[in-house]
């Protein structure tokens, strides 16, 4: 391999290390092979198996009218390329096509392309998707050197990919509840910040909602912590089909029998409608005795604009109010009786009815 193609694949490792999500990875990697092999359009693409399909992750370069950048959902039905399916690591092989050509020749000329090169992109011994690089019309068409050196840029991307997946699994364990598969507690911390933050910067609307799953001791002191670990499961399922109704929510467990759901973007009363729900799915589990649902809104008159702790401070309050007085639904903070008496204790350390012993993480938020 030539100098200029060993910085090529130099800049290509450097480019896809330095990128955080999947969506900068692939581009990363087709952009790395577009500029190595002197194209003017190139695309990286997955295969969802459970589909049959090429799915196209990112296109860049010159794109022309209907291709988008990260397109929503562009694919290929794999069975026409079946190199892809049939790939290996032990035959890395990548192959070009022209406009003139039988397959890909109608797409090519539709684009104004003249030829392009396809290589399989295999991971862990699997064929995971493939690289593609196009030529205008009246460039040179690619040749088997440099479909060789495709292959290698393959090679590399899977390399890269490799690496990327197994920092994700890193970062998924990192802010996931092993139990439930929720979000974890520094999960919650960090959606929470980044929430604060635009709420303060552009009034986006900010919920947080904090729940405590009703009687997990009982269950586990007569059927045992598997029952426990079971009620905890079932109360996330609910948590999570709530969450479904607020695209971008985190759902969470906090620990213990604790949970939390963070909603940008919607009322206060849409959160709340849905809580009622959840609220009224929990008190239908078959162990269990429901659970107690506290609610922390931007849009309450609570006071001065919110910090993450506040609202913290706010919704656990509200579900204090809400477990201490047997609520069938949520208490949100500074919304009618009880709502009034959560801001009065969020603004007030220590305070709690005579006789009521405080919460336990309550308290630990003083």
């Amino acid at each position: 391999m030539d100098a200029s193609r060993v910085r090529a694949v130099a800049a290509l490792v450097a480019a896809m290390a330095g990128a955080v999500r999947l969506p900068e990875v692939a581009r990363a990697a087709a952009e790395g092979a577009r500029t190595a092999l002197g194209g003017s359009f190139a695309a990286l693409s997955v295969w969802e198996r459970e589909r049959g399909r090429l799915r196209v992750l990112v296109n860049t370069g010159r794109l022309v009218a209907g291709e988008e950048e990260f397109p929503v959902d562009e694919s290929y039905a794999v069975r026409d390329f079946p190199e892809i399916a049939l790939a290996s690591p032990s035959e890395p092989r990548a192959w070009v096509e022209r406009a003139d050509g039988p397959r890909r020749g109608a797409a090519l000329r539709r684009q104004g392309r003249g030829c392009c090169v396809a290589a399989p992109v295999v991971l862990a011994d699997r064929a995971w998707g493939e690289l593609y690089v196009a030529r205008d019309a009246g460039a040179a068409v690619f040749t088997p050197e440099e479909a060789e050196f495709a292959a290698v840029l393959a090679s590399v991307t899977a390399t890269g990919l490799t690496q990327y997946e197994r920092l994700e699994r890193v970062r998924r364990l990192a802010f996931t509840d092993p139990l439930t598969g929720l979000g974890n507690r520094r999960a919650v911390d960090e959606r929470l910040a980044e929430a604060v933050a635009a709420h303060r910067a552009g009034g986006e609307p900010l919920v947080l909602v904090v729940c405590d799953v009703n009687g997990l001791k009982k269950v586990n002191d007569t059927y045992g912590h598997a029952a426990g670990d079971r009620l905890l499961e079932r109360f996330g399922r609910l948590l999570s089909l709530c969450t479904a109704a607020f695209p971008g929510a985190l759902a969470a467990r906090l620990g213990g029998d604790e949970f939390a759901l963070v909603v940008t973007g919607h009322p206060d009363t849409e959160v709340e409608a849905a809580v009622e729900g959840l609220c009224r799915g929990a008190a239908g589990l078959a162990l269990g005795e429901g659970v107690a649902c506290g609610i922390a809104g931007t849009g309450e008159g609570v006071g001065p604009p919110p910090t993450a702790r506040r609202l913290f401070r706010l919704a656990d309050a509200a579900q204090y109010r809400a477990k201490a007085t047997h609520a069938p639904g949520p208490v949100v903070a500074g919304r009618g009786a009880e709502g009034r008496a959560a801001l009065r204790m969020a603004d007030t350390p220590g305070a709690h009815a005579p006789g009521e012993p405080e919460r336990r993480r309550f308290r630990g938020r003083e």
